[in-house]
């Protein structure tokens, strides 16, 4: 695997995560889907008073500063306790639309969700490279009418460039198609997701990296 450093991240990323192995794909120089984390992300919640917009449509982003549930707590410790990170992965089936994380031979979860209407999903095996409590997620085209601008984007896990896991709060049509490239999934089915994965956020940050000896939890995405 081939090394890369992530100039475009901040300091205490790189000191915190070291070097990142991931899958011999450079995330900076190559087009993003929904867009990769600005160098200032650090996974906090930011009050504005700023309007979403999704596809050239304003809409409401009225939400309350989200506080993980007991249930997810108990999932983070599990993730810590667990005997290997590897035990665990996600499989996203796009012809279904339906990601699954499997522990070792078992289901454990089956959650709906929506994959890239405005652009393609990428295909093939991954690794969580960033996880970030909170983000905003900015792009598409005002004159195409994708345009989107949207605080608090909650619960993302970058696997691919600026492609991720997240929740949404903009709509629920979730078995269709509805987003510019990442994978949508319902607010409580992201928060699970979120910390059943590794590499773990630590009890009061907002952000993790994986590194050599603990990498980001696997996924395989196919049609």
């Amino acid at each position: 695997m081939k090394k890369f450093f992530f100039i475009g991240l901040p300091l205490s990323i790189i000191l915190a995560g070291g070097v990142l192995y991931l899958s011999g794909r450079n995330f900076l120089t190559e087009p993003c889907g929904c867009g990769p984390p600005s160098a200032e992300a650090t996974g906090e919640y930011q009050r504005t008073d700023e309007l979403a917009v999704f596809n050239n449509q304003v809409i409401s982003n009225k939400m309350e500063d989200l506080k993980p549930s007991l249930e997810s707590l108990k999932l983070e410790k599990g993730a810590v306790l667990g005997t290997s990170t590897d035990e665990r992965w996600i499989e996203i089936d796009l012809s279904e639309q339906k990601l699954y994380a499997h522990e070792e031979d078992r289901i454990v979860y089956e959650f709906l969700i929506s994959s890239g209407k405005w652009a393609p999903t990428p295909t093939g095996e991954f690794r969580i490279w960033i996880k970030l409590r909170y983000a905003k997620m900015s792009g598409g085209s005002r004159a195409l009418r994708t345009y989107y601008y949207l605080p608090n984007v909650p619960y993302i896990q970058y696997f691919y460039k600026g492609y991720g896991l997240h929740g949404v709060y903009w709509h629920n049509n979730f078995g269709q198609p509805m987003s510019h490239g990442c994978v949508n999934l319902a607010i409580p089915d992201a928060e699970k997701l979120f910390y059943w994965t590794s590499p773990v956020v630590s009890e009061g940050k907002n952000m993790a990296v994986p590194t050599k000896d603990h990498p980001g939890t696997k996924l395989i995405i196919h049609d």
